[in-house]
């Protein structure tokens, strides 16, 4: 009854419409007193009434996206707080006073501010990115704003704590790149004059990975990249037959050491020759590079009358850097012969001289063995300088230092020549030679710009060097 519509109407109809009390409609029609008092209260039952729309409740996932938006959206306004403190504090806009209170614990913060308005750009980034970070912003904000690497933030910060605004502000020497250290680049030269098989690798040539392997082993280790540009930059080339890059003696590494041994307990009365042939050289108009006015095409006929040629052999002593030299008409045994007698008297004041050159048939005859022999004995009962032997690797003309001369003279006096006949190509070398000879007397070490300073390589002896230059042959 309670919940009737149709009694509920009825029963206000009785009441406010006809006028009956609410104690006759009682009587009437059995209702308690207190469901009249509620049908007068209400002009429909409590049920029929329209209910409330509630909002549908949000699931956990939308709770946690609306979260996170929310959150996303503090962030970037945080950030863009950042930046704009940032950009105020460049341009001076922000209260200096409540400004030094807020940083009030940063050292040096004088100075910092000072290049934050006045500094260079690189100035400027690093005050901002030590102050961002002393206000608290997080590093990715500093380095979003300044544009900065997070490395680079953090070797700034790590100056900063070291050495204050000095150290965060002073130059910074760049490192050297590991193509330009010597360390690094006698070490591939060094492995690359020994054949692979001295390391355990069967093979007749050198492999980028065989190689960089080794290197690793020796401690200095080096990429691929690191070793193809050290290489090229020294004239190397893989894959031309005519570049001699290793060594195939198999006691290579024996000879090595014993001349390494030599040189370093080389005593002042005694001397060590590095001794090579230069040709034959055939006397006529030569290519070579050279500075050509605009329209001119320099060219050298490929077929002329030769007018001559010349074999030059020569004698480099290593510690002074002079050089003996005299003109051959063949290469053989004869001429080391000749310049064996020539060094002996010429260096007769020294009490041993060593003799160094490559494995040609003529530097290693019999014959020639004989003659040292005899000068042995002559020396032995005071008659000049003992004379020994200190052979190089075979297949390793690149470790005779007298080949850097050669190539140096060759650049300087023979590319680009036109020499009327032997006689003037003669007196050419002669007077590189004496010049030469004088420059390192007076000032032992290398020339500057002088002439034979186009050598390729200083004049000493190492197992890593490249003495043997093919461009200028």
């Amino acid at each position: 009854m309670y919940r009737d519509v149709q009694q509920w109407l009825y029963i206000r109809s009785l009441v406010l419409e006809q006028g009956k009390s609410r104690k006759q409609v009682v009587r009437e029609t059995g209702i308690s007193r207190k469901t009249v008092r509620k049908m007068l209260a209400n002009s429909l039952p409590p049920a029929w009434q329209p209910r409330r729309l509630q909002a549908p409740r949000p699931t956990k996932r939308e709770e946690r996206d609306e979260s996170r938006r929310e959150r996303a959206l503090k962030r970037q306004a945080d950030k863009a707080a950042a930046q704009d403190w940032m950009r105020r504090l460049t341009h001076g806009r922000l209260d200096q006073q409540a400004l030094r209170h807020e940083l009030q614990t940063v050292p040096d913060l004088d100075r910092l501010l000072t290049r934050t308005r006045s500094g260079t750009p690189a100035q400027r980034r690093r005050a901002l990115a030590i102050l961002g970070l002393w206000r608290g912003f997080p590093a990715r904000w500093v380095c979003a704003c300044l544009s900065l690497s997070k490395k680079t933030l953090r070797s700034y910060r790590e100056r900063f704590k070291q050495g204050g605004a000095k150290a965060l502000f002073a130059p910074q020497v760049r490192s050297t790149r590991k193509t330009e250290d010597e360390a690094t680049k006698a070490a591939v030269f060094r492995t690359l004059h020994e054949p692979p098989s001295t390391h355990g690798f069967n093979r007749t040539s050198w492999r980028m990975a065989d190689l960089c392997a080794v290197l690793g082993r020796r401690g200095t280790p080096a990429c691929p990249q690191v070793v193809r540009a050290i290489t090229k930059a020294a004239g190397y080339r893989w894959c031309k037959a005519r570049t001699v890059l290793t060594s195939n003696d198999p006691e290579y590494v024996e000879k090595l050491a014993h001349i390494r041994a030599i040189l370093a307990a080389l005593q002042p009365d005694e001397a060590f020759f590095s001794i090579d042939e230069f040709g034959p050289f055939a006397v006529k108009m030569r290519s070579g590079r050279k500075l050509v006015p605009p329209g001119e095409v320099p060219t050298v006929p490929q077929w002329q009358q030769s007018r001559g040629s010349l074999i030059l052999t020569a004698a480099l002593e290593l510690s002074s850097n002079q050089i003996t030299h005299f003109y051959s008409e063949a290469k053989n045994t004869a001429e080391m012969i000749r310049m064996l007698d020539l060094l002996a008297v010429r260096y007769r004041d020294r009490r041993r001289i060593f003799l160094s050159w490559d494995a040609a048939s003529w530097h290693v005859s019999k014959k020639l063995n004989t003659k040292i022999a005899e000068i042995n004995e002559l020396a032995a009962m005071g008659g000049g300088p003992l004379v020994e032997t200190a052979p190089l690797p075979s297949g390793a003309q690149f470790l005779n230092v007298i080949e850097a001369v050669f190539s140096g003279m060759a650049r300087a006096i023979i590319h680009n020549s036109d020499y009327a006949d032997v006689g003037a190509a003669k007196a050419a070398i002669d007077r590189y030679l004496a010049e030469r000879n004088a420059g390192f007397l007076h000032r032992p070490r290398r020339a500057g710009q002088k002439i034979w300073g186009k050598e390729p390589a200083v004049t000493a002896f190492s197992e890593a060097g490249n003495f043997k230059d093919p461009l200028f042959q």
